[in-house]
């Protein structure tokens, strides 16, 4: 049996079938749109039983953004605080453990679908004020992920080039190789969420192998040479005196080893993507949150364990002057190890392993994005309806990486600005939201922590930005960028028939049935007292104004606006009968008239007659009733329904029918 006779579908005669190019373009549109990032967040389901994964495998994924900061962060510690760079480095650890993972084990429980700290922060401000406090702070989180696809891109081209075994003809062409780099990253992402999984188990697999075996290596050269442990030791004496000049340096180094904490954030946004089990939604979602939380717990041990040991014998074994600007071990402390311990061959292993998860670090930050920025614009009606499908949103990012590739000239320094501003306000904002969580869940021991967590994080956020401001231009050029958008989308689309779905109580269904025997009339009443006065008045109105008779059925409907900040929503219609003789439809919306619009065509659609809807002309002046149609969902209610019916139904002979008085 055919395809077509299958599936019941009738083909077309040769002379009628559609040429090729259309059907290759419609075969490409919906390929392009067939993954989608709903605002709710992808959950297991029998249509997509193979878009989760286990959480073992989703941390592969996290973790090549947060495993892959070893390539860099024991080189830093020992840059910024020399000697001291291990107690720099346990303090990291003690954050990690004592604060970010707490806090965003938090997060876990309270945004279960993945939308992360951003809609903890989204609950704390309603309407407009939260969704600008939104947008601001997704400037920031999309200044972090971007520039971490491309800095860590550009990282994987210097370590590429600066292996011994690399041609010189690969000498000076970091532009060039980084951005080819994200060509690929992003084909893979074409590909889908799961190709990039299997790509991310082997990479971190294979990098984590090479450094364990590093340390170990490291630790019997130190153990066979106990003579780096006394010339450690001695540097401590002469670089810190008594405690507080042990622990000061370290502290003033701290903020810059914060940066390797990015991976926390990226793995909640992530949890969409983690396999569940349970019979209810509520059991899934349950496991969801505790495989999420396994996850984060087993990223952090694992990491804290190598960021000792790295920071231990990189500080005892590489000469200080190696870690300079210039020197052999700047940038990549471990590789130098590789090389000098294991030899070339096995130090260029490690180098291409370096290679391939820098460069896949940028998939931990694409996915975030993915995950992230798709699940608020288009609700909020400020990004096309293509945003919520994975590739081409995919397509933009890789656009955007390139163009920051290009202005920065593929340099790792110049973007470590934007890189650590963008990361850190993500961090603080996320402890902040916890804090003010935990505030009003009344846990005292939980406020007092992550308020010590928020704090400790502006510090390392006022200190980057003192240090490197131009990560805060950077980001607020993302941030207007994303405004900018923001806007131009949500008035562009400002007359779409953007109500999800109409549900009638059984009330509302009978005052239409009864209606639909005559004619259907409707008309808008804006809600003051209710009272009996109220509806003789307005039925009164509507009999002189609009030319009806005495006779004539009349059931006038109430809106009631909720949150004109909204983009879309559902209409459930409620029949009253007030003062035992006025039939009154009401709902809540987003905003009046296309609350109205909705309605009547789905009177139209139930009833299979077209209703007849009676609105006032708004008085005023008509540029500001179009304002506050814009921002509050009131004003130019006729104008504006009649608007929003004709694009819904461009045949004029199947539109409800709009009288305006």
């Amino acid at each position: 049996m055919s395809h077509t006779q299958a599936s019941g579908r009738t083909p077309l005669p040769e002379e009628a079938q559609p040429p090729l190019g259309p059907l290759v373009r419609q075969g490409l549109g919906r390929w392009m749109m067939a993954n989608q990032v709903q605002p709710p967040g992808p959950l297991a389901s029998d249509e997509h039983p193979h878009s989760t994964q286990s959480w073992w495998k989703v941390m592969c994924l996290t973790g090549v953004d947060y495993f892959s900061s070893l390539s860099y962060l024991p080189g830093i510690a020992a840059l910024a605080a020399g000697a001291l760079s291990p107690i720099a480095t346990l303090l990291i650890v003690g954050l990690t453990l004592l604060g970010m993972l707490p806090m965003y084990r938090r997060v876990a429980v309270e945004s279960p679908h993945g939308q992360g700290s951003v809609a903890m922060l989204e609950r704390l401000l309603p309407f407009w004020r939260g969704k600008v406090f939104v947008l601001a702070v997704l400037g920031f989180v999309v200044t972090s992920w971007l520039v971490t696809i491309t800095l860590s891109a550009a990282d994987a081209s210097v370590h590429l080039i600066e292996n011994p075994y690399t041609p010189d003809a690969f000498h000076g062409k970091n532009v060039l190789i980084t951005v080819i780099l994200l060509l690929i990253l992003g084909f893979v992402f074409l590909l889908g969420f799961n190709e990039a999984v299997v790509v991310a188990i082997p990479l971190v697999a294979l990098f984590l192998a090479l450094n364990a075996t590093v340390v170990v290596v490291g630790i019997l050269h130190i153990v066979a040479q106990p003579e780096l442990i006394a010339g450690w030791t001695d540097a401590l004496r002469v670089q810190g005196a008594g405690p507080g000049g042990l622990v000061g340096p370290a502290i003033i180094a701290f903020p810059l080893l914060v940066l390797g904490l990015s991976g926390f954030e990226t793995g909640v946004s992530m949890m969409p993507l983690i396999k569940t089990s349970g019979a209810t939604a509520e059991e899934q979602l349950r496991t969801r949150v505790r495989n999420t939380k396994l996850l984060l717990t087993t990223a952090a041990g694992i990491m804290s364990v190598y960021l000792i040991a790295t920071s231990l014998i990189t500080t005892l074994i590489i000469p200080a002057d190696a870690f300079a600007k210039g020197g052999p071990a700047n940038g990549r402390a471990l590789a130098y190890l590789a090389h000098d311990l294991l030899g070339e061959g096995f130090g260029s292993v490690y180098d291409l392993s370096s290679v391939l998860i820098l460069w896949f670090a940028g998939a931990s930050a694409m996915a975030g994005l993915i995950n992230i920025v798709p699940r608020y614009l288009p609700a909020y009606g400020m990004a096309p309806e293509w945003g919520k499908a994975v590739r081409p949103v995919v397509l933009v990012y890789t656009a955007l990486s390139i163009i920051v590739t290009l202005a920065f000239r593929a340099d790792v320094n110049a973007q470590a600005g934007a890189y650590a501003t963008g990361i850190l306000v993500m961090m603080f904002s996320g402890a902040f939201a916890v804090t003010v969580s935990a505030r009003r869940r009344r846990a005292r021991k939980a406020t007092v922590g992550f308020a010590v967590l928020t704090l400790v994080l502006l510090y390392a956020l006022v200190a980057n930005v003192v240090e490197k401001p131009d990560g805060i231009v950077i980001s607020g050029l993302f941030i207007l960028g994303i405004v900018v958008i923001s806007v131009v989308s949500r008035l562009s689309r400002a007359f779409e028939l953007r109500v999800t779905d109409v549900e009638l109580d059984r009330t509302a269904q009978l005052f239409l049935r009864d209606a639909a025997r005559r004619t259907i009339r409707l008309v808008a009443n804006e809600p003051n007292a209710r009272d009996m006065h109220e509806y003789v008045e307005k039925r009164r109105e509507s009999i002189r104004d609009y030319g009806l008779d005495d006779n004539d059925d009349i059931i006038f409907v109430e809106i009631t606006v909720t949150d004109p900040s909204a983009f879309a929503s559902r209409l459930d219609v409620q029949g009253h009968v007030m003062h035992g003789q006025f039939r009154v439809l009401t709902m809540e919306g987003t905003n009046v008239p296309n609350a109205l619009a909705a309605l009547v065509l789905h009177v139209r659609d139930v009833t299979k007659r077209r209703p007849h809807l009676y609105l006032e002309w708004t008085e005023g002046n008509p540029v500001a009733n179009l304002a506050r149609f814009l921002f509050l969902g009131l004003g130019e209610v006729a104008p504006t329904t009649r608007e929003v019916l004709r694009r819904a139904e461009p045949r004029r002979d199947e539109r409800p029918y709009v009288h305006t008085a």
